[in-house]
């Protein structure tokens, strides 16, 4: 499928699109902070010995609100005793100046540890987002292929991704979190040994605005939730619109008010729902504000009332009231925090849900472990092998019977479609068959280790990466750990023919290819394919796979470097794609497919001799050319 045939379909499908998923109840919300251990676990592997640190001050500045305040109160009473005993004799102010100083003492610690605090917040945050994004490229590259290909899945691996910013955000939150209920202990042990009615007012006052935002964030969740596909989109638009690969193309189709409409089209959308939530969360927030600083001032007057009867000395008015406003900011700050930290545990659970997806291509532990065969003695045989993709209706391959020799060259031949690369992705494993199996050298292919399996195969696809790296290293990508064997790698491009491009480049072995990057040069679509095919001899695998890696190369140009890498070959297995029968013809045997079935195989000149559908396609493309 081309490019802008897939983008044409995303764009043109119909689909559903729900407002949202039902809001989540309180024993949800609850069960997704089960992330949480995990999550600070995964903190503390970050950096333990930072952790540690945050922590430990964290829990100092902790209690420096309750000591300001009981400093504060001290003050004020001795003033008050200061001038009710002043009797215009002179007024001994060291006390007082001793309790400023221990008061402006506990202000600057406050502030150093604020900062140090928030110095650490921002360092082992950083850590956290590449450590976390590390784990995540690791597991990514232990799954299967057709996982990749799940919308589901890819759904799910979008959503981790993007929380990189939302999990080093959840961190501070935690931690800050901590730090706020061990501040509300201190507090709350002063107003409980005074009136613990003050608590309850408390709760009543603060109770309703944590409600109404736990309700909002749920809608909130569900909403990104929902357009998760949608936003994936927009960012396809928003690159589609404004890139290097596709601008030519947009430009000579007048592709861009298109596009442009449909991104204006769906960002309004989002734009609109968004709104709608914002501004009845923003209403209601001005209710429940309104009731919160209703309670506060409730308990002020009545905290009034007893210092004005005696009850209580103003020190004790502005230390309890100065307690009492306090813990309602903090309990305010740590209810409205416990929301925010439901709904980032519901976005965490994207990312644990990701790292509990396994691959299922492995070894197959019930048959005894075989080490890959050096050399292949001989070969792979299908027997009765049959594919059909995931939610697929169709088969991809059926029924397939054939044996690919140790040291063969094999061929496939068959339209668009007729299953050849499925064919060579069951030869490298990257799929299992949906029955039937594929053996190699008498053994099935499922008994031997994938990474060992992997390492001895060679494949270049049709559509090959086209790496934003130096030519050296897109070459050196055929076997990466010997990216630092020049030799090697220069006499893979050779190999190649890709030393004739790269030594027209300004650097060489060291130029940057591709535009992404400052100073980078892009190259032909033929020029990339030698580079490509370069990574095909720095493989020096047992079995190679060349998938259609020359097709923008002229007829001559391909028949060139088949030969020589038939010539380059000799004693390796290999399977050869080709549309060319020019091409074709140069391997041993040919194997011809068609709608995902076995037709016929033998060599170029059998075939012909035979009559069938090989020699019909031989006929087509030869009258072509006459």
């Amino acid at each position: 499928m081309s490019f802008w045939t897939t983008l044409f379909n995303r764009i043109s499908a119909k689909r559903p699109r729900p407002d949202g998923k039902p809001a989540l109840t309180l024993r949800e919300r609850v069960s997704a902070l089960r992330n949480i251990p995990a999550f600070m676990r995964l903190v503390w592997q970050t950096s333990p010995r930072m952790f540690m640190l945050n922590a430990l001050l964290r829990l100092v500045r902790a209690g420096l609100p309750l000591a300001v305040l009981y400093i504060g109160r001290l003050i004020i009473d001795e003033v008050v005793r200061l001038n009710q005993g002043a009797g215009g004799g002179p007024v001994q102010l060291t006390p007082v100046l001793t309790l400023v100083a221990i008061e402006f003492g506990l202000a600057v610690l406050s502030d150093a540890l604020g900062r140090a605090v928030a110095l650490l917040d921002s360092l082992l945050g950083d850590l956290l987002a590449n450590y976390s994004s590390v784990k995540l490229m690791e597991h990514a590259a232990q799954l299967d292929l057709d996982q990749f290909e799940d919308a589901a899945f890819y759904d799910k691996l979008e959503r981790a991704r993007r929380q990189t910013l939302s999990r080093t955000m959840l961190m501070s939150q935690l931690l800050g979190q901590a730090q706020d209920i061990l501040s509300m202990g201190f507090l709350a042990a002063g107003l409980v040994v005074y009136n613990p009615w003050l608590l309850l007012l408390l709760g009543v006052a603060v109770v309703p605005a944590f409600l109404g935002e736990s309700h909002f964030n749920e809608r909130s969740y569900s909403l990104v939730h929902s357009w998760t596909p949608e936003r994936r989109e927009l960012d396809y638009l928003r690159q589609t619109g404004a890139s290097d690969d596709t601008a030519k193309e947009v430009k000579i189709f007048g592709l861009s008010g298109f596009l442009i409409d449909r991104f204006r089209t769906l960002s309004t959308e989002f734009f609109l729902k968004n709104r709608t939530l914002a501004v009845r969360r923003a209403s209601w927030g001005t209710v429940f504000a309104a009731i919160g600083t209703l309670g506060y001032y409730a308990a002020y007057l009545y905290l009034i009332v007893q210092a004005v009867n005696g009850r209580m000395t103003v020190g004790h008015l502005t230390f309890l009231a100065g307690s009492f406003a306090r813990l309602r900011g903090l309990l305010e700050g740590v209810l409205s925090r416990f929301s925010s930290l439901a709904e980032g545990a519901l976005y965490l659970q994207d990312f644990f849900d990701f790292f509990q997806m396994q691959p299922r291509i492995v070894r197959d532990a019930s048959q005894p472990y075989l080490p890959f065969p050096r050399p292949i003695q001989q070969g792979f045989r299908f027997e009765e092998v049959g594919f059909k993709y995931r939610n697929a209706e169709k088969w991809a391959l059926r029924n397939l019977n054939f044996e690919l020799r140790a040291g063969e060259k094999l061929a496939l031949v068959g339209e668009n479609g007729a299953g050849k690369t499925t064919l060579v992705k069951l030869l490298a494993r990257l799929y299992d068959p949906s029955e039937g199996r594929i053996l190699l050298d008498g053994h099935d292919l499922r008994a031997y280790d994938p990474a060992e399996l992997r390492q001895e195969i060679g494949v270049i696809f049709q559509d090959f990466v086209r790496f934003q790296l130096p030519a050296g290293q897109n070459i050196a990508v055929g076997r990466i750990d010997e990216r630092q064997n020049q030799g090697r790698i220069e006499d893979a491009a050779s190999r190649s023919l890709a030393d004739t491009v790269i030594g027209k480049l300004p650097g060489g072995y060291e130029q940057m290819i591709g535009r992404r990057f400052a100073g980078g040069v892009d190259l032909s679509g033929g020029e990339w394919q030698k580079i490509a095919l370069g990574r095909a001899y720095m493989r020096d695998a047992q079995l190679l796979i060349l998938d259609e890696p020359t097709a923008a190369l002229d007829a001559r140009a391909e028949h060139e470097v088949f030969l020589r890498f038939a010539e380059l070959t000799k004693g390796k297995t290999a399977v050869l794609i080709s549309h060319r029968f020019s091409t074709v013809r140069m391997a041993d045997r040919i194997l011809v497919i068609e709608h995902g079935q076995f037709v016929e195989i033998g060599s170029h000149q059998e075939l012909l001799a035979r009559g069938g559908r090989y020699a019909e396609l031989f006929r087509l493309q030869a009258a072509g050319y006459q």
